[in-house]
Formats: C-alpha cells, sequence, structure tokens
C-alpha cells in the first residue's frame, strides 16, 4: 500500500491506524481466546486469576486476596462466593476468635484447576504467537513493558476494568 493510501486512509480513520487501537484489539482478540479455553475447564474470565494467586500464595485473607487482584473486597468476595459454589474454594475461620477474618484457599479440585491454567496460558500463548519468530517475541516482550512502564504513571488507581472483569466471573 502507498505512503498516499496510507495517509488518505488515516485521515479517514486516524484511531483505526494507531497503535493504541491495533493493542485494544489484539487484547480483546487474546481475552476472547482465553474465555474460549476458560470455559473448558468450566471457568470464567477473571475466576483464573484467584486460581492462581491462592495457588501461589497459599490461604490469604479477603482483603490480601483483593489487594493481591488489585479490587475492592466485595468484589474479590463476589467471585470467591462463585468459586466456592463449584467447591474450588473454601473460605476457612482461623479460630482467632473474630468471626470477621476469614481466610480463602484452595480446595483439592481447586489445586487440580489451578494446575491446568498453566498449560491454557501456555496454549493460548502459542496460538497468539504462532505467525512470529523467536526474536519477534522477544522484541514484542521488550516493547509491550516499555510500554507498560510508560503508562504506569500515568494511570490513577481507576480498577473499573479489571473489577468490571471480576463482576463477570
Amino acid at each position: 500500500m502507498s505512503r498516499t493510501k496510507d495517509a488518505a486512509d488515516a485521515g479517514r480513520e486516524p484511531y483505526r491506524k494507531s497503535i493504541g487501537a491495533h493493542v485494544q484489539h489484539a487484547a480483546r482478540l487474546h481475552r476472547a481466546l482465553v474465555a474460549r479455553k476458560l470455559t473448558i475447564l468450566g471457568l470464567y474470565p477473571g475466576q483464573e486469576q484467584v486460581l492462581k494467586i491462592l495457588a501461589d500464595g497459599g490461604d490469604m485473607t479477603m482483603g490480601d486476596l483483593a489487594s493481591a487482584l488489585r479490587v475492592r473486597p466485595p468484589t474479590a468476595s463476589k467471585t470467591v462466593g462463585r468459586l466456592a459454589a463449584q467447591g474450588l474454594v473454601e473460605r476457612k475461620n482461623p479460630g482467632s476468635g473474630d468471626g470477621r477474618l476469614v481466610r480463602v484457599g484452595l480446595t483439592e479440585a481447586g489445586r487440580e484447576k489451578a494446575a491446568a491454567l498453566d498449560d491454557l496460558w501456555f496454549a493460548a500463548e502459542d496460538e497468539m504467537l504462532a505467525d512470529l519468530d523467536g526474536k519477534d517475541v522477544k522484541r514484542l516482550r521488550k516493547l509491550l513493558r516499555r510500554i507498560e512502564k510508560t503508562l504506569l504513571p500515568h494511570t490513577a488507581d481507576d480498577q473499573a476494568e479489571e473489577e468490571d472483569e471480576l463482576e463477570e466471573a
């Protein structure tokens, strides 16, 4: 495509030509791919985050889990409730005498699902990067980290998107 045609197209639809639009679209496609794979495991997007955090960190309080997820405690509690109904997590009272202090941990079924998530993520990544060689993948990873580092100071503590994802779970 000629540079003149690119300029004309960009004049008509500048957003669609932007890097941000491509990143957003790729992220949306990746999220849909992962969501399809999660349904095979009987999970919804957002639930896998809870399972992996608990698998990696062990039992934790709802407050600690919410902090790790970067959401408010009621949002984490809602997701935990759904996972508990599936038999994947359990709420535990550590016997401290404070009934409000509840710890959350994985059940055996939850540990099995959490272990299966690694294969799911690797399969999704393989599909996403199938047309890139190793050098391209390394460069892409480096560029994305630079973009993240650049954007991080410009983002407020706005967690609406992450919370929306967990709300759906």
